[in-house]
């Protein structure tokens, strides 16, 4: 399987990073996203919605234009964060998604 963490680092959006030269803001934002590009995707999930969490109002809206990621990955990460439980575990996805099996499509003649 290819290694997946080769991902191109995502450009802050957010409106102090396009109108302000605050360089000090503009290197949290990429330090985020420096991060967030070496996390699997349940990893990037809980940082974002911590980070979310840590903001308050408009979190959010926030960590979704500072990283790219759907205000809804942002969410379940909060929601993730916010029931301890699920917290354990292997599994990043549950069992019986993906594709399937070309023995079970194709059966062989």
């Amino acid at each position: 399987m290819a290694d997946q963490r080769h991902q191109a680092l995502h450009r802050c959006g957010c409106v102090l990073c396009r109108r302000s030269n605050d360089l000090e803001v503009q290197q949290e934002h990429e330090a985020i996203n420096r991060v967030l590009v070496t996390l699997d995707e349940r990893g990037r999930r809980l940082l974002a919605g911590l980070l979310a969490l840590q903001h308050g109002r408009g979190g959010i809206q926030r960590l979704s234009e500072i990283t790219g990621l759907s205000r809804m990955t942002i969410r379940r990460g909060q929601r993730e964060i916010e029931r301890a439980d699920t917290l354990g575990g292997t599994r990043l996805r549950r069992p019986g998604g993906g594709r399937r099996r070309l023995e079970k499509k194709a059966p062989a003649w």
